[in-house]
């Protein structure tokens, strides 16, 4: 059970922000799709922006502040944002020449290929192609030894011009973020009186066979976020919230006190769930996150 009975965001300033649909990655649990939703319900004076679990950037590209901090764990996925501040035309590069070699001969083949040089030596080229081109953005690695063990996806993968704009426009958008390449304790830890902290931790409770899922230690993160509060940075988490079309909440004991709002936002079917059945269209698997504020 819950330790505490959090009160439904009501009565705070929203903010209105517009939708961003061009994604930059496939990623599961992508925010994409509701990323100005969470961005509402923001404070509209924060100074920077941190993003300590970036995954497929989608919150961060919808907000495109002026100032950010964006850190993943994971070396190949931190690299892809490396590049696409440092040097953008590489990460066409990258693209260009995967799609090429998938499009110019049996695409099922190639895509075994580009997945066993990852998996020989992961690196940031080869993921940014299977990422976009596997089922679902489902980016599935086995725990015993690490495998990137994802099928490739009925769809075809976006062609370079495409790729390319969206490069372009996710530069502009993150002109002013650090990309880094570290633990979310660390980038948590740079976060200063008036800074917003945008946490989107792997999720153990419904996304296990997932990257970074498997050892991830909640517990951390809530003593990182007690840390932010106590010198008087907001922190929003999303975590798990229902799933089953609401059925069944997922129960964490948060320590009291920590969280002071907590809002419901609506994922629509789960991808995963989707994903795991072989691509049932899942009515009833309808899923929801919880958008918890320390504020």
């Amino acid at each position: 059970m819950d330790q505490v009975q959090l009160k439904l965001f009501d009565g705070l300033h929203r903010v209105e922000v517009r939708p961003f649909k061009r994604q930059l990655l496939k990623w599961i649990g992508n925010k994409q799709r509701f990323a100005h939703e969470i961005i509402s319900y923001f404070p509209g004076d924060f100074v920077t922006y941190f993003e300590p679990f970036l995954g497929s950037g989608a919150v961060l590209g919808t907000l495109a502040p002026s100032r950010a901090v964006a850190a993943d764990a994971f070396g190949p996925l931190a690299s892809i944002w490396q590049t696409l501040s440092a040097t953008p035309e590489k990460l066409k590069r990258w693209y260009s020449d995967a799609w090429e070699e998938m499009t110019a001969t049996d695409p099922q083949a190639a895509y075994e290929k580009i997945r066993n040089s990852f998996n020989t030596s992961p690196n940031p080229g080869d993921l940014l192609f299977l990422c976009r081109s596997c089922y679902g953005g489902v980016v599935r690695f086995r725990k015993a030894d690490g495998y990137m063990s994802t099928p490739m996806g009925p769809h075809r993968p976006i062609s370079p011009d495409e790729f390319s704009s969206r490069v372009d426009e996710w530069h502009r958008r993150t002109a002013g973020t650090t990309f880094l390449h570290q633990d979310f304790a660390e980038t948590m830890d740079l976060a200063r009186e008036g800074d917003i902290v945008y946490c989107d931790p792997p999720y153990t409770y419904t996304q296990g066979i997932l990257y970074g899922a498997q050892s991830f230690d909640l517990g951390r993160l809530f003593h990182s976020i007690a840390v932010c509060k106590q010198r008087g940075v907001r922190v929003a988490l999303s975590i798990d919230g229902t799933k089953k079309s609401g059925q069944t909440k997922c129960r964490f004991n948060f320590p009291p006190g920590l969280f002071e709002n907590e809002v419901e936002v609506n994922c629509g079917r789960s991808m995963l769930k989707r994903f795991q059945m072989n691509g049932q269209t899942l009515e009833g698997e309808v899923v929801a996150d919880r958008l918890l504020l320390t504020y």
